[in-house]
């Protein structure tokens, strides 16, 4: 296997902890702090499972009317599987908490990766504050359920703005734990449902329907398509901690690995157990009527009501863990932008006590409390109103971050082969290129279906101009980290050089300077 310098310098910084001694030593990340299980957790973490269960397949039941859903899970399994053969390949040469930029800078040059940075930063922003939105609603809703106590949505939202804030400021490992346990809890009483649907199937049985291709067939296959990508989100995430790992050669390709199998067996499996729960024929009907309500109504006569109570209760803390990883993963984002001249250099830099990069947090929080108040204030209506700002700002920010980080994908599979091809090694690495070619058009496929059905992912009308503006932001994006790494390659060309070059160039500062 070709050997890359990368590999070399990721273990010269982490002489010593992982903190270089030479100055400009808080522009290295702590090494040798995650595991496979820290890391495995961190990483599933993002695709809060109860989330997608309680929330992304009752949706996408009701709306797009496609009863094999568990199928496209399947499928969506199969494409991003393809992904990550390429990707992690690729994750053995470069370690970089910029991921994806780091991997798009090695393959398509310096400019494209300022251009995949920028869509980075914004996508996951996107992600993460839109969190914040349903969030809000669902604590607001279990105070006045359990409590009959009325709170805004917008004040359980920025206390967990803060208290997400605080805790990225920490060490990884801390965080790992609070994820860790919230994510176990979750998954488990997920498992349970699903056993408990499979004991007690509607008239139609055990019925397998759902996993038929006749299923998958009418125009909401494409829309659907990109609302169950979305459940996958957060696999991807591995490089951005390989800096943060002993062996990333090893660990990162083995956990995207882990996590993206076991997100498509488990998703695939509990959408199975819906249709199962109601009977193949009526999952669609039950889910328009129940919408979000549709997994708390099936547990409710099968589990009790306690049982549905607990469910409600970490159906919160899931989007906690996720506000949590989203938030970590943006923060190593600036970190690595700010430490390659992409973002001021204050951003490139680490807390001293914990390691963390904590400017990047601060960046992020301080972006989240600014948009939840903005949606706040402009909050005039019921939070039941589909229209209702709260709403609005699951949705809108939700899809404006998927569309970029399938983007991000479908270009990051691109590089890998052309990463390879430059390198000499396309014959040795054949395999893996065609299977990032397949990845990459069945991608860039994905990617149009969310475009053109936009509004419909949103809630808009058809003739909305949301249909244009929203995934307008992410071109805005992406044309302004381009215009940077223009601007960069004609002013400054040696910082031009440097974009996704993250701990070899940490090295080049280290010998210039000795």
């Amino acid at each position: 296997m070709t050997t890359d310098s990368s590999s070399t310098s990721t273990s010269a910084a982490a002489a010593g902890g992982g903190i270089s001694t030479f100055k400009g030593h808080e522009r290295a990340l702590r090494a040798d702090r995650l595991g496979t299980g820290g890391l495995l957790l961190s990483v599933l973490a993002a695709t809060a499972p109860l989330m997608v269960v309680a929330g992304v397949m009752p949706t996408t039941f009701a709306v797009m009317g496609i009863v094999g859903q568990p199928l496209l899970f399947v499928v969506l399994g199969v494409v991003l599987v393809l992904f990550s053969v390429g990707y992690a390949e690729m994750s053995r040469h470069v370690h970089n908490a910029g991921a994806f930029y780091a991997y798009i800078s090695r393959g398509l040059g310096g400019t494209a990766g300022a251009g995949a940075a920028m869509v980075a930063l914004v996508a996951y922003n996107a992600l993460q504050i839109g969190i914040y939105g349903i969030f809000g609603f669902e604590v607001s809703g279990l105070f006045a359920t359990y409590a009959d106590v009325r709170i805004a949505w917008w004040i359980p939202a920025l206390a967990a703005a803060l208290v997400v804030g605080l805790l990225g400021w920490l060490k990884i490992d801390v965080n790992a734990r609070v994820l860790g346990v919230l994510l176990v809890i979750e998954v488990l009483l997920v498992v349970i449902f699903d056993i408990a649907a499979l004991a007690d199937p509607a008239e139609e049985g055990l019925s397998l329907h759902a996993f038929n291709p006749d299923t998958l067939t009418g125009a909401g296959v494409g829309t659907a398509l990109c609302f169950c990508i979305a459940a996958f989100l957060g696999f991807e995430q591995a490089p951005v901690y390989a800096e943060e790992t002993s062996r990333p050669h090893v660990l990162v390709p083995r956990v995207m690995f882990l996590a993206v199998g076991g997100v498509a067996v488990f998703f695939a499996l509990s959408s199975w157990a819906l249709t199962v729960a109601t009977g193949p024929s009526a999952i669609v009907g039950t889910a328009q009527k129940q919408s979000a309500g549709l997994l708390f109504f099936l547990t409710e006569s099968r589990l009790g009501g306690t049982f549905t109570d607990v469910l409600h209760v970490l159906f919160v803390t899931g989007m906690f863990a996720a506000l949590l990883s989203f938030h970590n993963v943006v923060a190593r984002y600036a970190f690595a932008m700010g430490r390659e001249g992409l973002l001021p250099a204050a951003f490139g830099r680490t807390s001293g006590t914990s390691g963390a990069p904590g400017t990047g947090s601060l960046l992020q929080t301080v972006v989240a409390v600014a948009v939840v108040v903005a949606f706040a204030i402009a909050d005039d209506k019921p939070a039941g109103d589909p229209t209702a700002p709260v709403l609005q700002l699951f949705t809108w920010f939700a899809n404006i971050g998927a569309l970029g980080v399938i983007l991000l994908m479908a270009a990051a599979s691109l590089s890998v082969v052309v990463f390879f091809a430059r390198r000499g090694a396309a014959g040795a690495q054949a395999w893996r290129l065609v299977t990032s070619v397949l990845a990459g058009l069945a991608l860039v496929v994905i990617a149009c279906y969310t475009v053109k059905d936009f509004e419909v992912l949103v809630g808009a009308g058809p003739g909305s101009s949301l249909r244009w503006m929203l995934p307008g932001i992410i071109g805005l994006a992406l044309a302004a980290g381009l215009v940077l790494g223009l601007v960069l390659r004609a002013r400054a060309p040696e910082k031009h050089a440097r974009i996704g070059l993250g701990n070899e160039a940490f090295q080049l500062d280290k010998a210039a300077s000795s």
